[in-house]
């Protein structure tokens, strides 16, 4: 079974438990009255892990790396997943696809050889396939393999390979948006965890319902959970998650239309982050500072929450005006191009153009939609949004728009799906 301190053995005496420093040559061999290379491995580990808390992620690659060298197959195999798996949420923040493919190959490798090594295929097992499936975006394959796991450590009476089982499979359904499953799986974890004491993965927990959360828009919960992780993180004096948390409330603020709170949460992440070494961090925050910061821009528009940004007149609320936001959306779509009363009628109202009816019903909506977007100085020969021509009604074409989440980019790199609070 697996715990925080590297495991060389199956069962380790306790001597060979104790923590202690080597002084390496080249080939790191040690001599024949020093310790063992399993000690000097372990050591090693426990300092990467140190210095991954502490966000020193390049002092934790290279001594996972020298771990990885005093490990040994097939006899430190579930040792090796485990770093490995240290080493592929490295290269993934770092950015570097081709550390993070050559790593998931080699584990990739390793799977093979537990079926050699085991003599019957255990929880442990198939929680580490289950891993390398979700690594290469295999997430079906993945899901399959950690319920698996998850039957198995129960049988097996394994609570802390259950307690990862569960923490993996809610991270499984969130890439799979299935976030009732999510849900289901973090609720069993929060009562697993309030009897087997794991900080870390209490942490991860309460990060990834912030997360879950924060999806289907229950911004409180999210907000708590958020808070939750960063007191359980800091307790731990964990702090390579704290920016991961920064960007996740200023999204939860610029999902709810406060982009000026939002923006201060961005900032405040970039402004504590390295961005030599959290590259993936760093992106995220230069693209959601641009979307909610760009001076360039007149309008900012999010259908989702049924909110604006005017540039000068700030954030409007679209909560109750349905019909002015369906009319806004129609026409900035298609700046240039000219609406009349029948396309408006067809489009907004989904009925036949009726002058009687419809008539008044336009020329109201334009009036109050005006009021609401229009900066107080635009004078009515001079809108700067709407424009009303022979043809019917338009969007200018020379107004700078931007629509919530048109910047986003699909990342198909290997690393797309692995983060630093993935399970591992």
């Amino acid at each position: 079974m697996m715990n925080d301190n590297l495991e060389m053995n199956i069962r380790p005496t306790e001597a060979e438990t104790s923590i202690a420093f080597y002084e390496f040559n080249d080939q790191y061999i040690p001599t024949e009255d020093s310790l063992s290379k399993r000690e000097i491995g372990r050591s090693f580990y426990q300092l990467g892990k140190l210095h991954y808390d502490k966000s020193d992620l390049d002092a934790a690659e290279e001594n996972f790396l020298k771990s990885l060298k005093c490990a040994e197959r097939p006899r430190d195999i579930f040792s090796i997943f485990k770093i490995l798996g240290f080493l592929i949420r490295i290269s993934s923040e770092k950015l570097d696809d081709e550390k993070a493919t050559a790593y998931i190959a080699h584990a990739e490798e390793l799977v093979d050889d537990l079926t050699k090594v085991l003599g019957s295929l255990n929880s442990e097992y198939f929680y580490n396939v289950g891993i390398v499936k979700n690594y290469g975006g295999n997430f079906q394959e993945a899901f399959e393999n950690f319920q698996f796991a998850y039957k198995k450590s129960k049988e097996e009476n394994e609570p802390d390979i259950l307690a990862k089982t569960l923490l993996a499979l809610s991270n499984n359904c969130y890439n799979r948006k299935d976030y009732k499953g999510a849900l289901d799986y973090l609720g069993q974890l929060n009562q697993l965890l309030a009897i087997i004491k794991k900080d870390y993965l209490s942490g991860a927990m309460y990060l990834f319902s912030a997360k879950v959360y924060l999806e289907v828009e229950d911004f409180e919960n999210s907000l708590k959970f958020f808070k939750l992780a960063n007191e359980t993180l800091q307790t731990k004096k964990c702090w390579n998650l704290f920016g991961y948390i920064l960007l996740g409330k200023g999204n939860v603020y610029k999902n709810m239309g406060d982009f000026d709170r939002a923006l201060e949460y961005f900032k405040l992440a970039s402004e504590s982050n390295d961005p030599s070494v959290f590259r993936r961090l760093s992106n995220l925050l230069n693209t959601e500072i641009e979307e909610v910061n760009d001076s360039s821009v007149d309008l900012y528009l999010d259908r989702n929450n049924r909110k604006i940004k005017e540039r000068t007149l700030g954030t409007i609320d679209f909560k109750h005006r349905f019909v002015l936001l369906e009319i806004l959306f129609l026409l900035a779509k298609n700046p240039g191009e000219y609406y009349d009363k029948e396309q408006l009628a067809k489009s907004i109202w989904k009925d036949e153009y009726n002058p009687l009816i419809h008539d008044k019903l336009i020329y109201t909506s334009v009036s109050r939609l005006r009021k609401l977007i229009e900066p107080k100085a635009a004078k009515a020969e001079k809108r700067k949004y709407i424009i009303r021509g022979k043809d019917g009604y338009t969007f200018n074409p020379s107004a700078k728009i931007r629509f919530h989440m048109e910047t986003k980019n699909v990342d198909d790199k290997t690393i797309a799906n692995v983060e630093l609070s993935s399970p591992v």
